[in-house]
């Protein structure tokens, strides 16, 4: 078999991988201001990068939002797209001993896929994630540069704006320890710091999107939740789903190569032969 390419399309982002013999090759992000441009970038950048020619690529397959727009096959190569659920759960599934789990693509927004084995299905979302993230910094931190806002958290507290159960009550509740949130940003004033701020924020979001997909396996045997998507990338969810998964008993797994696992199951799509839409 050649080069199988898997490509994300997002609104504005690219993210690429080449997978060989069944093995990931030189995952890669390109930004641009469309995603046309974005993808052709991306594309000729990683062919480039990896020394690839045209004539070694057995197929192009493209996922995500931004595939919309394309309407003929890259360079004259043989291109099709595939769903973009189904990409996450493959995508979340590989190099993983986990036959049902629960895929959180955490994107501008989050959702959720339910695997069982070979069934994938999308069961819902949330319209909190990395754009809830981005949107409420640019309020109140004046900045959407997200690696300065986790430096900013990094060195705040977000036990100093949100309201905890010890806040309120002196003894823990049923299932609820006296460190869990009662509320988000309940005891942030007009004086907290941008550190305070940018940890609260973090930890709202990252939270919510937890607790959505706790919600989510809700009579499912489900215990195990991979996360996928660039928010997997934060140094806070090292701390944030350890003290989920303390708490309610299930497992939160960050795969390498999270933040590719689209781009990664868009290929799969194609090596499985599942739901494959050709461009032509």
């Amino acid at each position: 078999m050649g080069v199988v390419i898997g490509i994300d399309v997002g609104g504005s982002t690219t993210k690429i991988i080449g997978m060989v013999d069944g093995t990931i090759q030189s995952p890669m992000f390109v930004r641009a201001t469309d995603p046309v441009t974005s993808l052709f970038g991306a594309f000729g950048k990683y062919v480039y990068d990896n020394g690839f020619t045209l004539g070694e690529i057995e197929k192009v397959m493209l996922t995500g939002v931004g595939s919309a727009y394309i309407d003929q096959p890259l360079y004259g190569l043989s291109t099709a797209k595939t769903d973009e659920f189904l990409a996450n759960g493959l995508g979340a599934q590989y190099a993983t001993p986990l036959e049902k789990l629960i895929v959180v693509s955490m994107g501008t927004g989050t959702s959720f896929v339910r695997v069982e084995g070979d069934q994938i299905r999308h069961i819902g979302g949330l319209g909190i994630g990395g754009g809830t993230l981005l949107g409420l910094s640019r309020l109140l931190l004046k900045t959407e540069d997200i690696h300065q806002i986790a430096e900013l958290a990094e060195r705040g507290a977000w036990t100093n704006v949100d309201l905890q159960i010890q806040d309120i009550c002196n003894h823990p509740l049923p299932d609820l320890p006296l460190d869990a949130t009662a509320t988000t940003f309940g005891k942030a004033d007009g004086n907290a710091p941008p550190e305070d701020l940018a940890a609260g924020i973090i930890h709202m979001v990252m939270q919510s999107i937890g607790q959505g997909a706790i919600l989510s396996a809700l009579n499912s045997p489900i215990r195990d939740f991979v996360l996928i998507g660039n928010l997997t990338q934060l140094p806070q969810c090292k701390e944030i789903f350890p003290k989920l998964e303390e708490m309610y008993n299930v497992r939160f797994h960050i795969p390498k190569y999270s933040e590719y696992r689209t781009a990664i199951g868009a290929a799969l799509a194609y090596i499985n032969r599942r739901d494959l839409h050709p461009v032509e």
